[in-house]
């Protein structure tokens, strides 16, 4: 890579797909929500989730404009399937081995992540994670999604860091938009296919994983 290690003082996490696998257990949640208000969709129909949206951005898509009380209620309606699915999640493979690098390196840790802040803290909790974070910026603290720039300015923000020295890893194009956009270098991450795509949203990279990822390779 082209960033120095004095440039990066901070490194940024999108959540689903980057430090979990949770993306089958993501589509198959809101397919079987979406199913059980009357809303059958196809697979290719439900990439739209995986765009760094809101939960209540992914709800208004597919079912109207729908008032804030049924926004809640439908939201966690998913949330509960989606809980019933989460067994089935670990975490990306090395990420939990690069976070203790970072931590040990004194390099700020951040999450900026669309999902709910409910799902999010419960998850990294569940998963472990939660302890390599100097803070988290989730749906609940911003009102755009990505790309939006405002959840990974916030996240820089909230760690003292400017995003110019910081380093930001995500998996969804609309991830790549939203952490250029707020001034980051960005990473993606990616074992599906979308390698391509995330480079020409400016991905300096795009990665399977963090295996073997080191602090050096920030140089």
């Amino acid at each position: 890579m082209t960033v120095s290690a004095a440039q990066i003082c901070a490194v940024v996490f999108d959540m689903d797909g980057v430090l979990i696998n949770s993306h089958p257990a993501h589509l198959a949640a809101w397919k079987a929500f979406l199913s059980s208000v009357g809303n059958e969709v196809t697979d290719h129909e439900l990439s739209f989730i995986l765009e760094g949206r809101t939960r209540n951005e992914i709800l208004r898509h597919f079912l109207g404009d729908l008032p804030a009380s049924q926004l809640r209620e439908y939201g966690l309606r998913k949330d509960e399937i989606f809980r019933s699915m989460e067994h089935k999640i670990e975490a990306v493979p090395g990420v939990v081995q690069f976070l203790k690098l970072l931590n040990d390196g004194r390099i700020a840790t951040a999450i900026a992540t669309s999902a709910s802040e409910i799902r999010t803290f419960s998850t990294i909790e569940r998963m472990g994670l939660s302890e390599y974070f100097e803070t988290v910026i989730t749906a609940a603290d911003v009102i755009t999604g990505k790309p939006d720039p405002t959840v990974y300015l916030l996240a820089c923000e909230r760690v003292g860091i400017p995003p110019t020295h910081a380093l930001a890893f995500d998996d969804a194009p609309a991830g790549i938009q939203s952490a250029k956009s707020a001034g980051l270098r960005c990473i993606g991450v990616s074992s599906n296919g979308l390698t391509q795509l995330l480079l020409e949203r400016g991905a300096e990279r795009v990665i399977p994983d963090f295996v073997g990822i080191s602090l050096s390779e920030l140089e």
